[in-house]
């Protein structure tokens, strides 16, 4: 068992590092923070360095990388910054239903585009009285002459606002048993087309560098040629889709949590109290220790999770583990960090307090840490 990075896996980590450190600017974050601003720009630029799209094949704009290398660019972006990090690596959400389960036309027509940063795709899923609870969703996308004709709601769509197109997963056939009546369906050209209504769901407790929306579809019209995959297999599609896309959320937590922790050992060596840097008194000795620990373990979550899939043998468990304890020690992390930096940890000066405001959705988005918890133990315990 061999836990080093390859060579060119080390080099695509120092580059993600080393483009952060030299393009994320701290008071430009702390802009697109308070005035929820998409920094547009900044996605093409990563686009042209190849950050977008890396796991695309080589023939539709991608290098051909696997779930591990994009999870170490999501993992070094996140640690230079919380807010910058997430537009650029949620540029491609929702196109994995293509890489996955798309046609070729369709893989030319939309992931080149997307790969040169001039396409950014979301992911439309959840709905205002489903959830977790994808089986349950009530948005239908009805046959009628070459069309689908799709009514229904969508809500707390990452990227809705900027997105050129994305993956709706809908009902096709409501008279079809549940898990079997789905479609995943290609809504393109989303910011002009009738039959659809976008709505900003305004400011939220963090990631506000990101466009969240409601969209609402009135018999909205989209050429049946969009379907992605096999009709009645959008729920399938859908797990198979965050099966993948959750490990990748681990990772932007594991790198959040290790930022907020850089910046609380940086403070802790530097503040005094009666005379010495707090950083030597033990209590605070014990929380580094404590934190580096989780870290480490949910890092190899991680890499393991994604390195599986890379594989050819994914692993649902693992996957559903590494992406609810990395959310959680991230919000752990950038709790203690906050504390270590006592009050001034709480001001909007220290970016700790961001960093704090940005993690708490790792826990609910992509499968709520409750939803990870009962998967795990469902395929442990199995059919009672």
């Amino acid at each position: 068992m061999d836990f080093r990075l390859t060579e060119e896996q080390q080099d695509i980590k120092n580059a993600a590092k080393e483009f952060a450190e030299g393009e994320f600017d701290i008071e430009y974050a702390r802009k697109c923070d308070e005035e929820h601003i998409y920094p547009r720009e900044l996605v093409r630029k990563a686009a042209k360095e190849g950050f977008i799209g890396m796991a695309f094949p080589e023939e539709f704009g991608g290098q051909g990388l696997g779930v591990l290398e994009t999870s170490l660019v999501g993992e070094e972006f996140a640690r230079v910054d919380s807010s910058l990090s997430l537009p650029i690596l949620a540029a491609t959400f929702g196109s994995e239903q293509i890489l996955l389960f798309g046609s070729d036309e369709q893989k030319e027509k939309y992931l080149t585009k997307i790969a040169a940063g001039d396409y950014i795709s979301c992911g439309m899923y959840t709905e205002p009285d489903a959830g977790s609870d994808a089986a349950s969703y009530k948005t239908t996308a009805i046959k009628d002459g070459d069309d689908y004709v799709i009514n229904g709601t969508k809500t707390f769509i990452t990227n809705g606002g900027v997105a050129n197109g994305g993956a709706l997963c809908a009902v096709t056939d409501p008279d079809a048993p549940k898990f079997s009546n789905m479609s995943v369906i290609w809504i393109d050209d989303m910011q002009n087309k009738e039959g659809i209504t976008i709505s900003d769901l305004g400011r939220k407790m963090g990631i506000n560098s990101t466009s969240t929306c409601e969209i609402a579809f009135d018999n909205c019209r989209v050429p049946q040629s969009n379907l992605v995959g096999d009709e009645g297999m959008g729920f399938m599609q859908a797990m198979m889709f965050f099966d993948t896309t959750r490990v990748g959320v681990g990772a932007m937590s594991v790198g959040m949590a290790q930022g907020a922790f850089d910046k609380a050992l940086d403070y802790a060596r530097q503040r005094k109290a009666f005379g010495i840097p707090i950083a030597k008194f033990e209590v605070t000795m014990f929380k580094f220790a404590e934190m580096a620990t989780k870290l480490e373990a949910a890092k190899n979550l991680i890499y393991k999770a994604a390195s599986k899939i890379d594989a050819g043998n994914p692993d649902l468990i693992l996957s559903s583990m590494a992406k609810w304890y990395a959310g959680q020690i991230a919000v752990e992390i950038c709790d203690e960090a906050i504390q270590i930096h006592g009050g001034y940890g709480y001001m909007a000066d220290y970016d700790v307090e961001r960093f704090y405001r940005d993690a708490k959705i790792k826990e609910i988005y992509e499968g709520t840490k409750e939803i990870e918890k009962y998967t795990i133990a469902r395929a442990i315990i199995g059919k009672i």
